[in-house]
């Protein structure tokens, strides 16, 4: 009789270790089996280095498929009406921004790296170099304008309004209070700025389309946005009803591996850089 007490028992701490099992790692395995996790990225930079994550991801365990959102299409608009579990092309600011405009239910769950913005030019070698009344090309969306003004007031070249703070809010042409040099700015999508920058003095161009172009920040640009107590870290961004959903750490822990650490900085030689 104890003998069989004994096997029961046995058999019953086994069944509970395998439950537990289940319940930790298996998690990811039983999102393998199913549908893979959608993850929205855009083209370049963040789409080879997802490339990365994927791969990280499936020897975890855990089924993950990129898909890249071209044109004028919003991964966050696609991640909101349940199209993608998550995307991955944004910082902070921007989905602040992007949420108070179109009331989007959407967090961070994980920090990225940094993408740098930077001006460009292929005829001037700086941007104090820039003449009275320069073409100066800007992006159009409030939190990489921001970031263009910042740069541009940090060369002395703008100033802006008192109490001014990119961790808080964003800034526009409005906000400058100062422009000795007349500077003629032209607003447009980061797209176009990438492919017209010929036709203007100067341009601030985002990472990923300079990237796209040809263009490395470290390397061409003419001025590059300090790193040091930069709010604009790329973030991974999910529904506010997911975020503590059971694969939410394993796809962070993915990104933020040692695998994908060496990735960044191997190919993008600090033009991106691992925010984790």
């Amino acid at each position: 009789m104890q003998r069989r007490q004994l096997i029961r028992l046995l058999g019953s701490l086994s069944l509970a270790l395998s439950i537990g099992t289940m319940g930790t790692l298996g998690v990811t395995n039983a999102m393998a089996a199913d549908k893979p996790l959608k993850v929205g990225v855009r083209g370049g930079v963040d789409e080879e280095i997802w490339e990365v994550v994927t791969k990280v991801a499936k020897s975890r365990g855990l089924n993950v498929e990129t898909v890249v959102v071209t044109g004028t299409a919003s991964p966050n608009e696609a991640l909101n009406s349940g199209d993608l579990d998550a995307n991955s092309f944004q910082h902070i600011p921007f989905l602040r921004d992007q949420v108070k405009q179109r009331g989007y239910k959407i967090v961070a769950v994980g920090d990225t790296l940094i993408s740098p913005i930077a001006f460009y030019s292929k005829k001037y070698k700086s941007l104090e170099s820039l003449p009275v009344g320069a073409k100066i090309g800007l992006p159009n969306d409030p939190s990489n304008q921001t970031r263009a003004l910042v740069i541009l007031r940090d060369h002395g070249l703008i100033k802006l309004r008192d109490g001014f703070d990119p961790y808080t809010g964003t800034a526009t042409l409005a906000d400058v209070t100062a422009n000795p040099r007349k500077l003629d700015f032209i607003e447009s999508a980061s797209v176009v700025l990438a492919r017209s920058l010929p036709d203007v003095d100067a341009s601030a161009i985002v990472n990923s389309f300079a990237y796209q172009a040809g263009l490395i920040a470290t390397r061409d640009g003419i001025a590059v946005e300090k790193r040091e107590n930069n709010p604009y870290v790329n973030i991974i961004a999910v529904r506010e009803k997911d975020k503590n959903a059971p694969w939410v750490a394993p796809l962070i822990k993915a990104y933020q591996s040692e695998e994908v650490r060496k990735f960044i900085e191997t190919k993008y030689q600090g033009s991106v850089v691992p925010a984790f």
